[in-house]
This record gives structure tokens, sequence and C-alpha cells, in this order.
């Protein structure tokens, strides 16, 4: 039995809010089909594509899905399907939902499907449940078929985050692009090595990971071993000295 999304209030964030600024830098471009003029324009809505759902410091040539890109250039698929087969792509799982918790998940697919952040704890709850209960696959296509994605997005546009001027302040809220793939408690877990790169780089780390008992046994043997190690020294010191000391003795 299909359970039902629990119903949550939106908050008054201002992306549910016509804008009335001045367009500037901080206003998102805007990829769609609808006015694709050259098969370069084309390009760019792909690679926007990619920049919205992987992020620029996943933008790797491993990632990408080649047969989607071909079917989208021949009009066979739309964007809110190549949107699809993207996050529900090996390197998408790989690189996002098995480095997060449930919680952690919705709120980044919120940010890079919706174009905005979770409206509160609830939403969090809310989705959590459809992603515990229905897997992954079902929560993308909710995602991919609510209401306010098709609204905003419909079937020609690529997602971006919506409405980043806030009131009353001079500069707007940080890009999703800018911010980590993984939450605290992942990053907490890593090994002390990665956590060095990753404060020295600024990048988050997807090379093989070192389980913490692993890298305390590479850092500081055991106290019990430690010690096992000592007493077998002094033993074999004692053992030695005994020996000279007969042989000394018995000439």
């Amino acid at each position: 039995m299909t359970i039902s999304l629990l119903e949550y209030g939106p908050s008054s964030q201002n992306q549910r809010v016509a804008g009335f600024e001045v367009p500037g830098d901080e206003q998102p471009r805007i990829f769609t089909t609808d006015n694709i003029l050259s098969p370069t324009d084309l390009d760019g809505l792909i690679t926007a594509a990619y920049r919205q759902i992987f992020n620029e410091q996943q933008m790797l040539k491993s990632h990408r899905q080649t047969f989607a890109e071909s079917q989208l250039k021949a009009g066979q698929i739309t964007v809110r399907d190549f949107i699809r087969v993207l996050v529900l792509s090996d390197s998408f799982r790989r690189l996002v939902y098995e480095s997060n918790n449930n919680y952690r998940f919705v709120e980044i697919c919120v940010q890079r499907i919706l174009g905005r952040r979770v409206y509160s704890d609830r939403e969090k709850l809310a989705w959590s449940i459809v992603l515990g209960n229905e897997g992954l696959t079902a929560f993308i296509d909710a995602l991919l078929d609510s209401e306010e994605y098709l609204s905003n997005f419909g079937e020609t546009v690529v997602p971006y985050q919506r409405r980043r001027i806030l009131p009353q302040r001079s500069q707007g809220e940080i890009s999703f692009a800018h911010m980590a793939r993984y939450g605290t408690d992942y990053r907490d877990s890593l090994p002390e090595p990665c956590l060095e790169a990753l404060q020295g780089s600024g990048r988050g780390f997807t090379g093989p990971r070192m389980s913490p008992v692993r890298w305390a046994w590479q850092k500081q043997p055991p106290k019990a071993l430690e010690k096992a190690w000592i007493g077998l020294f002094y033993s074999g010191a004692a053992l030695i000295f005994l020996l000279l000391l007969a042989s000394i003795l018995r000439f």
C-alpha cells in the first residue's frame, strides 16, 4: 500500500512570490529547449543540466550519460526525462545517495531538482518517508512529477536555483552548487588525512575510504598491544642477559 505524502505547510519563502527586482548577476540564466537555435546552444543546456545535478566539483567525463544526451539531441526525450536519468545514474547514487542519510539526501534533491531550500524539518520528514518506504526511483519520480516542478520548469527547462535575492539583504544566499554534497555525519566519519585534505583544498573527498579503526591502528597502536610489545622486549632482553651470564660462568 502506497503511503501518501505527509502534509507540511510551506513557509513564506520568497521563491513563492513574484520578483520585482532589477535583473542582474544574481538572476539565474534559464536554459530551455524552447529557444534552442544551434547545436552549441543544446550543448550548453546539457552542461547546465550536469552542473545543476552534479555541481561543478563532480562534472567529470566518467559521469556523462552519453546515450541520454543523444536521445535529448534527437528529441526522443525531454529535459525532464534527462534530469531523471542524471539523478538516477550510478554516479549520483554513489556520490550523493550513498554518502548521506535520508534527511540530507532529501534536502539535496529538493535543492537541485525543485531549485529551493526545504521549507522545514517537517518537509524533510515527509519526503524521507517516501524515500524510505517506496525507494529512490519512486522518490525522484514524485519530485519530477510534482505540481511545483511542472509549474516552474515543465518539460523543457533545466532546473535552477530560484529567487536567490532575499529581502533586507545586500547579497543573496550561497548557491547550492557551493554546498557540500554530504552531511556532517559523513564528514566526521572520514579519517584524519581526508579531513586535512578537505580543509586544504576545499573540495569533496571521493577516493577510497579508510575505516576509523584501521586509521587508528596506523596512527597509534592500542594500549594493550603496546604493553604486550614492551613485555616481549624486556623478556627477550632478560633471556639474552641470562644466556650471556651462563656462558661467562661456564668458562
